[in-house]
């Protein structure tokens, strides 16, 4: 495929869990970088906010084509777009939010997945009063109306923010429903199929990490 110039080689085989992970934070900082209005970026600017090498991140994009100019750095738009495709997330994907408490309703109101091309097109709820109301454009709906839209909706992956007791049974239902990739940021050490990816997310476990460096 070619995007503005630059030929990009599809990889034919998966991407390194350490380079599917450094690229994913290279497209976090250009996408945050377009909002800001930014065209260009040096290797040098990414590594100063991802707090990777540049001379690591240069590696990681020359193993797909050929990025940037000398002098110039690379261009925000083509390079989120072929960042994108060597992630194989260029499509658009739903995702189905579940729990409308104060997590679940941040992260509803939030643009940070539609800034990567992922849209919240349900938010679920078992709280009766919760039920019914509005959050951003979303209307909060009843958890046994998750199976008809999940699979109305095209849902491929699904966001759990809600308590640790009940994580466990609402990923049961999604695996059962054709849901396999799982967003978990409830502290639940969920049960799943080989064939289900689960995606842990937990602030005291970055803070953690974060500290770590900072310490060493």
């Amino acid at each position: 495929m070619t995007t503005g110039g630059n030929e990009v080689e599809q990889p034919v085989e998966k991407l390194g869990l350490g380079v599917a992970a450094r690229l994913s934070r290279y497209l976090m900082v250009l996408a945050q970088a377009r909002k800001m209005g930014k065209e260009t970026i040096s290797s040098q600017e990414l590594a100063d906010y991802t707090h990777v090498n540049s001379t690591q991140i240069r590696r990681d994009l020359s193993g797909f084509g050929k990025f940037g100019k000398r002098g110039v750095g690379y261009n925000v738009d083509s390079l989120i777009g072929e960042i994108r495709q060597i992630l194989r997330t260029s499509e658009h994907h739903n995702i189905a939010l579940f729990g409308a408490g104060n997590l679940g309703t941040a992260i509803a109101g939030s643009d940070i997945f539609a800034d990567h091309g992922f849209s919240v097109v349900a938010l679920f709820d078992n709280d009766p009063v919760k039920v019914g109301t509005r959050v951003g454009d979303l209307t909060v709906r009843p958890y046994d109306q998750m199976r008809e839209i999940v699979t109305n909706e095209d849902v491929v992956v699904a966001v759990l923010a809600l308590p640790s007791s009940v994580a466990q049974g609402v990923a049961d239902d999604l695996v059962d429903v054709g849901v396999r990739v799982l967003f978990n940021y409830s502290e639940a050490l969920l049960q799943t199929p080989p064939e289900v990816t689960v995606h842990a997310s937990s602030p005291a476990v970055d803070l953690l990490y974060a500290l770590y460096f900072y310490l060493a």
